[in-house]
């Protein structure tokens, strides 16, 4: 929501340095000079620690998710190599319309719901965002408030409040008709972001670490922030820590961005091939899905980095949620308002908010689900329609919470769910054969590669060959780039293991398993392994991956 034009984050200029100069960032002036607020990533928090301190710096917060720390460091401060070091940058939440006309669908009516229902119980969602008012329609469904801004309780801008409503309302204000996708979750309320509706990377990550230390009574988390970053998403802390959280079984739902309709506008997080991702769609005033259509506004893939997004769409245009009385957005847009109590807005935040009390629901009925399975689910489940293409930014179609919450209590006997049981089985049998085959690549010797490969079962065998196979051409060609150039041997050494389990599988309901942890994490599986070689298009986009895949190794 926003006073008169649409908008997504504002983030400020920043750079990634992996070796020993440190970037310029807002500065905090002391005795001393200058200091700079960084984000401090590598081989975990406790070593970023220790050289943050050993370059005269100072901690400002551990941050294990993101496997560092944040930091004041000294003008003159140097780290060693492999450290990646990225300034403080300010980040707002994304802003979308604040509707002051259009006709407006329930959300319920529009995924399918019945209007009456008390889906999501025993399932909490943080609302990571501008804080959660204490409004009548919220009451008893805030299980904790907790403020990182230090501007206390409450919600001034109010996005966050407006967030909340689609996810748990009780819509007791209106009859039932404004009532949330989950309105029987419980919610925790993760205050990063001021009443301008502004936040920092930094306080971002205390907020996710925040999560991820009460990972046990959290199952979905909510950040409908965007950014253009111009970072990879495989080095940036905010992408990272949020693929923590997914590996930690915290399912993350991200917004696409609101600069669409352009081809690329997909904005960070959402450009993550890990995290789900929702683009808005609009329902046109109508519960016919034939007219429906990807919101002019929502961000289009695919992304920078040649992935498809967003993953899906749901509802985002003309709906209706709760007003923060008295906040910025409320007083900037008195014609948006819908009673008392309501107000109505249109952006991918919004479609975020109902994808997250989706996925509430979804865990209701289906506990046993990890993050993999249900974006599979919704995906899988998602509704055609002709306005709402992959081409048109739709992604897999429409979300239809009544489809998924039907096919969610045997969703795990489903054939994707049983195919992939199979191949985590495979692999994890030949766990230590896999370990075998990486270190006598690592260490260059051919032929015990030929030897250690031989060794794996058929199943494994082919499960590699068809994982890779089935990269798209994109994703080929950045693996290519990242090792044969040898752009990032100077950096954490398992981060090359980490990206590609990442890129290769996460998305296709791989990660869960960490596999990547069990098998490669032993081994400095980095560019110097693969480095002179298009082993992506030439070695893996094969039906079968043989001896002759790593022919190039030295033989006795």
């Amino acid at each position: 929501m926003k006073h008169n034009r649409r908008r997504g984050v504002a983030l400020a200029a920043a750079a990634v340095v992996t070796m020993t100069a440190l970037p310029v960032s807002a500065a905090a002036h002391t005795a001393s000079g200058p200091w700079h607020e960084v984000v401090v990533t590598g081989a975990g928090a406790d070593a970023a620690a220790r050289a943050v301190e050993s370059a005269g710096g100072r901690v400002l917060a551990s941050l294990p998710l993101a496997h560092g720390v944040a930091a004041l460091l000294p003008q003159d401060g140097t780290l060693p190599a492999g450290w990646t070091v990225v300034p403080q940058r300010e980040l707002t939440v994304a802003d979308a319309t604040a509707d002051a006309a259009g006709t407006a669908t329930t959300v319920r009516q529009m995924l399918g719901m019945p209007a009456k229902g008390n889906e999501g119980d025993g399932v909490t969602v943080a609302v990571v965002d501008t804080g959660i008012a204490d409004v009548p329609d919220l009451a008893g469904r805030v299980a904790k408030h907790l403020d990182l801004t230090g501007t206390g309780e409450g919600d001034g801008y109010g996005h966050g409040t407006f967030m909340a409503g689609l996810i748990a309302a009780s819509g007791a204000a209106s009859g039932g008709a404004y009532r949330g996708v989950a309105p029987a979750a419980d919610l925790i309320d993760v205050k990063v972001a001021d009443a301008d509706g502004r936040t920092d990377l930094i306080t971002v990550l205390r907020g996710l670490q925040w999560v991820s230390d009460h990972r046990k009574d959290v199952q979905v988390l909510n950040l409908s922030l965007s950014a253009e970053s111009p970072l990879p998403y495989q080095v940036d802390p905010l992408n990272q820590a949020l693929e923590s959280l997914w590996r930690q079984g915290v399912a993350v739902v991200v917004p696409s961005g609101n600069d669409g309709p352009g081809i690329g506008s997909v904005t960070s997080p959402g450009n993550d091939p890990v995290l789900l991702t929702t683009g808005g769609l609009d329902a046109s005033g109508t519960a016919d899905r034939g007219d429906d259509v990807v919101g002019v506004w929502s961000g289009r893939g695919p992304t920078q980095q040649g992935d498809a997004k967003p993953d899906m769409v749901a509802a985002g245009g003309h709906v209706v949620s709760l007003r923060s009385p008295g906040s910025v957005v409320d007083r900037g847009n008195p014609a948006a308002r819908v009673g008392d109590v309501y107000f109505r807005g249109s952006g991918t935040s919004m479609a975020a908010a109902v994808t997250s009390g989706a996925v509430a629901a979804t865990l209701a009925v289906q506990p046993k689900l990890g993050p993999d399975a249900i974006k599979n689910l919704l995906v899988s489940t998602a509704y055609p329609s002709p306005g709402l293409t992959a081409a048109a930014g739709g992604g897999a179609g429409g979300l239809d919470v009544a489809r998924v919450l039907a096919a969610a209590p045997k969703w795990r006997t489903s054939k994707a769910q049983s195919d992939y049981d199979e191949d985590t089985a495979a692999v994890g049998r030949d766990a230590k054969r896999w370990a075998a085959f990486t270190d006598a690549v690592v260490a260059g010797d051919g032929d015990a590669a030929e030897r250690a490969w031989n060794k794996l079962s058929p199943a494994s065998r082919d499960w590699a060959a068809r994982a890779w196979a089935q990269l798209d051409p994109a994703a080929r060609a950045w693996a290519a780039r990242a090792w044969a150039a040898r752009a990032w041997a100077g950096a954490d050494g398992s981060w090359a293991a980490r990206a590609w389990a990442a890129r290769a599988w996460a998305a296709r309901a791989w990660a869960s398993d960490d596999w990547a942890a069990r098998a490669w994490a032993d081994a400095d599986w980095t560019a110097r392994a693969w480095a002179g070689e298009d082993w992506a298009a030439r070695a893996w986009a094969a039906d079968r991956w043989s001896a002759s895949s790593w022919a190039w190794l030295p033989r006795s």
